[in-house]
């Protein structure tokens, strides 16, 4: 109820922009004397009219009500001192770094990574490889060594065949001969990415390098991707609590028989799939590609599937036991539609490390720091051994208030990179010449301290992402201080809560239920004989054998205590003891079999406590408003009012 409450709080309501307000602007209201401007009510009420679904809260005055509410709530969180909370403080900072991710790229890279990245998603590549391994921070004797040995293996897969060589060549310790099989765009790291869409079929690739180790790549096939497929399904599970309930494989046989005999499969869908959010929509779900299911077998099963309206046999997953019809088979989507998926893929991939590298050359251009390096002698000159043992420090005569690098309007010193390369040693390559350390370290320092003056100055530079965490910050305020002063009340108001339900009881009313039997056909006829076989009292699985035989199944049974709005019940029935007429129902027929009428009833304060608790809420926070209006005192500029009104008629 909480997160619920608080989305439609944040992004309906209260969305405000962090921008300062002109003396000069006119004054809408103000709370307690703090002014409020029309631009900002007028920005607020034309971004979230498409969102707000209460009609009346279009009218200005109506949403001015609910605008006036929020004002007096951030009034009293920051009277409450709730804005200066190390863990609001800690949460809004969190964010603002998260954010500041998306606005802190270099859009064209970006861009053309992810334009590169769909195209490959768009085929799959069949390939094999060799892989002669090397530690990612191998010596230069190492390193020489492994790149030797896979030259000398490509020029034999040359000579000999690829597949020779690599299967003679695998040891599975310092050198791997694989056959990978098909894999697309974000299946490999990066690099090996790269050879294998790059290199032609049936072509090796020149030797190239990732982290694993020195590879060569044979490339065996490659064909466009298998694309996205939808399909409906009937599911059902198995029911351990209900001692009614027949065997879930021996159900959906039932149902695949009706199938079979020609009954509609979205109207046995409605009727008896178990999976209720597909189940109102024909069975039908939502499109997926190869390897997005979590059961392997029902994806084996929708892509076997050839032609639109083809059906499966029954099948079981850990799910439960399904029959899949293909509704449509569909090549990878457009570029557009997963463009933003595609995206944060992108920014999570090795390939990332493009993205890193034009946005440091574009700060550096930005902020005015040259691309040369500067002198770097006395680092190297300071460090030691110690610091391969991890053990270096900083000396008492080191010269820390040099000036050392100057990014933007700030200065930094030599003890900020000192103290970087004394914190970073944990981080270094074993047995590295100290001038390459140091270098690395410097390129590494670079980029971070870019990064933290962009993120601390992005609120100035960027209003789109000032806008963003001021509408956080407010959001993240309101939520502390609804939590604490509303929500919370379930664990401490518990007797105002009963009493609140004691003097509400008529609110809390039950349903009328049945205890039925359903009998589903697609022929009246039979549902004839049904009704009359229950009416002489004869057990469901006698009428069963009666009308249904191994060849045929002609009717279906559910059986249990049932609301009206029930899947298995038409519209039309009378809550009424016997056996009904024959209903329409779901394209085909019911006959139902009401044992009993559970009349409409008291509801318990445990049965209705869930309801209670959110109206006791709701019924605490308006009188609490009452409460903050009386405190602060809100004054509204009538004529401004007028003109605001008159302003948004006649957009």
């Amino acid at each position: 109820m909480k997160s619920n409450y608080f989305i439609a709080l944040f992004l309906m309501f209260f969305v405000l922009t962090a921008k300062g307000q002109s003396n000069n602007e006119t004054v809408l209201f103000t709370v307690d004397g703090d002014p409020v401007y029309t631009s900002e009510f007028i920005r607020v009420y034309k971004k979230n009219l498409d969102l707000v679904q209460d009609e009346s809260q279009k009218d200005v005055d109506e949403y001015l009500k609910l605008f006036t509410n929020y004002k007096l709530k951030l009034k009293e969180a920051k009277a409450l001192g709730l804005d200066e909370k190390l863990a609001y403080i800690r949460e809004l900072s969190n964010y603002k770094q998260q954010l500041a991710k998306n606005y802190m790229s270099d859009s064209k890279v970006t861009d053309d990574l992810v334009e590169e990245a769909y195209e490959r998603m768009s085929y799959d590549v069949n390939a094999d490889h060799i892989l002669v391994k090397v530690d990612e921070n191998a010596s230069p004797q190492d390193t020489l060594v492994a790149y030797s040995q896979i030259v000398k293996l490509r020029e034999r897969a040359l000579k000999e065949g690829f597949e020779k060589v690599r299967a003679e060549v695998h040891n599975g310790q310092t050198i791997f001969g694989e056959k990978l099989g098909y894999f697309s765009g974000f299946r490999m790291v990066y690099k090996f990415e790269n050879a294998a869409f790059n290199t032609g079929v049936g072509e090796i690739s020149q030797p190239f390098r990732t982290r694993f180790g020195y590879h060569i790549v044979h490339v065996l096939d490659k064909r466009k991707s298998k694309g996205e497929v939808t399909v409906a399904h009937i599911m059902v599970i198995e029911k351990p609590n209900d001692s009614l309930a027949e065997k879930p494989e021996n159900r959906i046989q039932d149902i695949y028989k009706k199938i079979e005999q020609g009954e509609d499969f979205a109207s046995l869908a409605k009727q008896f799939s178990d999976d209720k959010n597909s189940a109102i929509k024909g069975g039908e779900l939502a499109p997926f590609s190869s390897g997005q299911l979590r059961a392997k077998e029902f994806e084996d099963v929708a892509f076997q599937l050839e032609n639109e309206g083809d059906i499966s046999k029954p099948f079981k997953t850990d799910f439960g036991w399904h029959i899949v019809k293909l509704i449509n088979k569909k090549p990878i989507p457009e570029f557009e539609t997963i463009k933003l998926e595609l995206i944060n893929k992108v920014k999570r991939d090795s390939r990332s490390k493009l993205i890193d590298e034009a946005l440091v050359n574009k700060l550096k251009s930005k902020y005015n720091v040259s691309s040369d390096q500067p002198n770097l002698d006395y680092f190297v000159s300071i460090l030691n051994d110690d610091y391969f043992a991890r053990t270096w420090r900083l000396q008492e005569d080191f010269e820390g208030d040099k000036p050392f690098l100057k990014i933007g309007d700030e200065q930094l010193l030599f003890k900020d990179f000192g103290y970087y390369l004394e914190n970073q040693q944990r981080n270094t390559t074993p047995r590295a010449p100290f001038k390459t350390i140091v270098s690395d370290k410097y390129q590494n320092f670079l980029k971070e301290e870019l990064i933290q003056y962009q993120e601390d100055h992005l609120e100035s530079e960027n209003p789109d992402y000032a806008e963003i965490v001021a509408e956080y910050r407010d959001g993240l305020l309101l939520f502390d201080l609804m939590e604490t002063t509303i929500w919370n009340s379930a664990k401490t108001d518990t007797t105002e809560i009963e009493n609140y339900y004691e003097t509400n009881k008529s609110k809390y009313i039950s349903e009328k239920q049945i205890n039925a039997v359903v009998a589903s056909s697609t022929k009246q006829k039979t549902l004839k004989k049904v009704a009359k076989l229950l009416e002489e009292g004869m057990a469901i699985d006698r009428i069963k054998s009666l009308v249904n035989s191994n060849d045929a199944i002609e009717v279906i049974f559910t059986s249990g205590i049932m609301e009206a709005d029930d899947q298995a019940l038409p519209k039309d029935l009378e809550f009424k003891k016997g056996i009904s007429k024959i209903l329409k129902h779901n394209d085909g027929f019911v006959v139902v079999q009401i044992k009993e009428v559970l009349p409409a009833g008291q509801k318990s304060f445990d049965d209705a406590k869930g309801a209670v608790i959110g109206d006791y809420q709701n019924h605490k926070e308006e009188n609490w408003l009452k409460e903050l209006a009386e405190k602060y005192k809100i004054e509204v500029n009538q004529e401004a009012l007028e003109r605001v009104k008159a302003q948004l008629k006649n957009k």
